[in-house]
């Protein structure tokens, strides 16, 4: 029996962008609430928690990018002139996050003040433009046969707005629960507060954003039953666990920080994550450029797959279990006396 190598592929590929949205959007999330620290030495302890895997987190947009280019190149051709400006700014707002990180701590005292603003902004930014990257791509993206026949601003509409505000916030929470799960004392009461403040803004952004999906494109509507005015319950009903999950990731949360418990709120934002990751792929699976571009279609030929595959059997485990070992390595609390240097 022979694999279905594209097959294989979609489903890396989808793995390492959820991968990359739920670690890299936490430590994002401790940048966007940068300002809201009471004291240098704060923001100090907030960069310490995710020091040790900050950067390896960003190995999965690497690899989903990189895969997506390998595996899928007709696919990469089409979505990336779609998207340039805001993956673009994406990229160049994480370069000055991560030069932020470093020099905030080991540059010159006088510089700290910049480079703490520069790693909110590029924080920020990151998130945003990642929104922006999002909206455009559920939107759907005009073809002429295999090419881009759109032009360079059709992802900016209000729909990618709201996407990209939606994100902020969600990264916001998820960075606040992350905090609550490896800080004590001060800044855990004070991320506490954050993640509640976040966690009311996600809980409407994403029932807005859910329902604006519904408009965005009949094939989105048709999956999630919705026609003239009313919903197919058979169809809803089948889907029904993906919202359920976010309803229930919601809950965990806002349970977890009413108990005042430390790992809870983590992973139910975790789970809202995951629930709306899970609904996008229902709205638009098999197409990886929605509307016109199925994942077949796009897929290189089956020896690449394969050749690739064998260099991903080797790498794939070594990357996991290296990032198992750090998070390993680094549990527990990180002390008001930590920093990063």
């Amino acid at each position: 029996m022979s694999l279905d190598l594209p097959l294989i592929w979609a489903g890396l590929i989808a793995i390492a962008v959820l991968l990359y949205v739920m670690l890299d959007g936490f430590d994002l999330g401790i940048g966007i609430l940068f300002p809201f620290a009471g004291s240098s030495a704060e923001r100090d302890t907030m960069m310490a928690t995710v020091a040790p895997v900050w950067d390896g987190n960003e190995t999965w947009l690497v690899l989903g990018g990189g895969g997506l280019f390998a595996a899928f190149p007709f696919a990469y051709a089409a979505l990336m002139p779609a998207l340039y400006i805001p993956i673009i700014l994406m990229l160049l707002a994480l370069i000055l996050r991560g030069v932020a990180f470093e020099f905030r701590l080991n540059g010159r005292a006088r510089g700290t003040r910049f480079w703490t603003v520069a790693f909110t902004a590029g924080s920020l930014t990151a998130t945003f433009a990642q929104g922006l990257v999002l909206g455009g791509f559920i939107q759907g993206v005009k073809l002429n046969g295999l090419a881009f026949a759109g032009g360079p601003f059709d992802w900016l509409t209000p729909y990618s707005l709201l996407v990209a505000v939606g994100l902020v916030a969600g990264y916001a929470l998820i960075g606040a629960c992350w905090l609550v799960w490896r800080t004590e004392r001060g800044l855990q009461d004070r991320a506490r507060r954050w993640a509640w403040i976040a966690l009311g803004a996600v809980a409407l952004l994403l029932a807005a954003v859910s329902v604006a999906t519904l408009f965005v494109h009949a094939q989105v509507a048709e999956r999630w039953g919705w026609r003239d005015g009313h919903f197919d319950l058979g169809k809803l009903a089948r889907l029904s666990p993906i919202p359920l999950l976010g309803a229930a990731g919601l809950a965990a949360a806002a349970l977890g920080l009413r108990a005042r418990a430390h790992g809870w709120p983590f992973a139910g934002a975790i789970a809202v994550f995951l629930s709306g990751y899970l609904g996008l792929a229902a709205g638009f699976f098999p197409d990886i450029v929605p509307y016109a571009m199925t994942f077949r279609q796009a897929a290189n030929a089956d020896n690449a797959l394969g050749l690739l595959l064998g260099g991903g059997a080797i790498l794939l485990p070594a990357i996991i279990g290296y990032s198992l070992w750090v998070y390993w390595i680094f549990r527990g609390k990180v002390g008001a006396d930590a920093s990063y240097h």
